[in-house]
């Protein structure tokens, strides 16, 4: 015949029935095991029911969708001009390797980067704007159009702003 414990059935041969009919245990306030264990505050209760990350990069493809995007900005006649001033003199500094370990030029520079997220209504239409800094090993204002500094390629035409010291002096 199968058990029923606070009118839930259990089968016959229900190994923790015994467990069950015992029921939970019961303790006085002050007696030793409350003393030893006292009962959880409420606050840090809640704690061990606090979400974890089930979904692998779902926080990051939500906090992507958070980037306020920015159209890319145009720069005037006389910015452009001031632009292609900096750019000829690190491309006469950085001719070539040698020249560029010898000269060993820091720049920052602050160059725009497009939505990239395919599932962005600003995808490729809008961006924001990052600022680099480091050794110039390269500036290519003709055939590929693009500056490297450490090893990040910039396209020209994405440069806002450029700031270049010697390092040496």
């Amino acid at each position: 015949m199968p058990y029923n414990v606070d009118k839930i059935i259990f089968p016959q041969d229900f190994k923790y029935i015994e467990v069950i009919k015992v029921g939970k245990p019961t303790h006085q306030k002050y007696d030793s095991f409350y003393l030893k264990h006292p009962p959880m505050k409420l606050s840090k209760r809640a704690k061990i029911f606090s979400p974890f990350d089930a979904l692998k990069g779902f926080d990051e493809a939500v906090q992507s969708k958070e980037v306020l995007y920015v159209p890319k900005k145009e720069l005037n006649e006389d910015e452009m001009r001031e632009l292609n001033i900096q750019l000829n003199t690190l491309h006469n500094l950085t001719a070539n390797s040698k020249l560029a370990r010898e000269n060993n030029i820091h720049a920052e520079i602050t160059y725009f980067v497009p939505c990239m997220d395919i599932e962005n209504e600003n995808y490729l239409v809008k961006g924001s704007y990052v600022t680099v800094s480091g050794i110039v090993k390269k500036v290519d204002p003709i055939i590929n159009k693009i500056i490297i500094i450490e090893d990040i390629k910039i396209l020209i035409e994405d440069i806002l702003y450029i700031y270049y010291t010697d390092i040496d002096n």
